[in-house]
């Protein structure tokens, strides 16, 4: 991935805070992973079971999921079906990417925000809480992660909209080293 000084300023310093998230975020996966381990130990060595402690890994877990998706769509992480994209040159990859962008991914996230804003505004009115006794009385804070997931992922697609057309217009380098060699 070319670096962001390559971009123009504000894009730069987007691109540079999607990879801060999702470097940050990262800490939860290992902190989750303690969690879960001190989860079985208590339960099987102890015969000790904590709603909250179980509550507190699907909560990490969801909001790594959600919340470092720009930084996967940034590393070019995301699931593709590419029989026909990787055969493509640099020029093309970045015309797929850049409409792929702006016709699929910038509809959906519009989609996303519009349709969960009223869905999470309730559960915020309420200040929704576990179904569990005991348990996390925070599920109001889960569903707010709809909206900024869809934001995040509109951040990293205006990062990535620009950085294809640079790369498509030639102002830009490809990402990859077989790519450079033909431009070349």
């Amino acid at each position: 991935m070319p670096s962001s000084s390559t971009l123009p300023g504000i894009v730069a310093r987007l691109d540079q805070a999607s990879d801060w998230l999702g470097r940050s975020l990262s800490w939860l996966i290992l902190i989750m992973m303690l969690i879960q381990f001190l989860i079985v130990v208590l339960r099987y060595a102890f015969n000790f079971n904590s709603i909250p402690m179980q509550e507190s890994v699907m909560y990490m877990h969801a909001t790594v999921f959600m919340l470092a998706a720009g930084y996967t769509l940034k590393h070019d992480g995301h699931v593709r079906v590419d029989i026909f994209y990787r055969a493509m040159t640099a020029r093309k990859k970045a015309l797929v990417d850049l409409l792929g962008t702006l016709f699929l991914l910038v509809p959906v996230m519009v989609f996303v925000i519009l349709t969960s804003l009223g869905y999470v505004g309730k559960s915020w009115a309420i200040l929704e809480g576990s179904p569990e006794s005991g348990g996390i009385p925070g599920i109001f804070l889960l569903k707010t992660l709809i909206p900024l997931f869809a934001g995040l992922m509109l951040m990293q697609g205006l990062v990535e909209v620009v950085r294809n057309a640079m790369i498509f217009t030639g102002r830009l380098a490809p990402t990859h080293d077989d790519d450079a060699e033909e431009l070349l």
